[in-house]
């Protein structure tokens, strides 16, 4: 899937990368991920899991904004990659992406690392 817009979002404001690491299919968003934006991350996420690929870590490293929206892709994939006896972890996230988890209380049902690398270790 190389869909880099959906609707009337300008290109490239948010581009998702997939890739293989071990038992664990690491998704990096980069950019702004929002109602406009969503699917560019659900689509591949879901993929993975349908894939076999239940260990879900999201590299939040480049990730410049999420707002409800995006906290629900999340949480729906949580649920999914949970029903295939996996998890969805969170890696490197920026203060103004964690804020979102924080305000929300949705840090608590998620395992969250400092780092890619950690979030690859567990």
């Amino acid at each position: 899937m190389d869909r880099q817009t959906v609707g009337s979002t300008p290109r490239g404001r948010l581009r998702v990368d997939v890739r293989s690491e071990g038992s664990s299919a690491v998704v990096t968003p980069a950019g702004e991920l929002d109602h406009h934006t969503a699917d560019l991350l659900r689509e591949p996420l879901e993929e993975a899991v349908s894939q076999g690929r239940a260990r879900l870590v999201v590299d939040c490293s480049q990730l410049e904004f999420c707002d409800s929206t995006g906290l629900n892709v999340l949480l729906g994939a949580r649920l999914k990659a949970e029903a295939a006896g996996g998890g969805v972890h969170l890696a490197a996230m920026r203060p103004v992406v964690a804020r979102v988890f924080q305000i929300t209380g949705a840090e608590a049902v998620f395992t969250v690392h400092d780092s890619l690398e950690s979030a690859l270790v567990d």
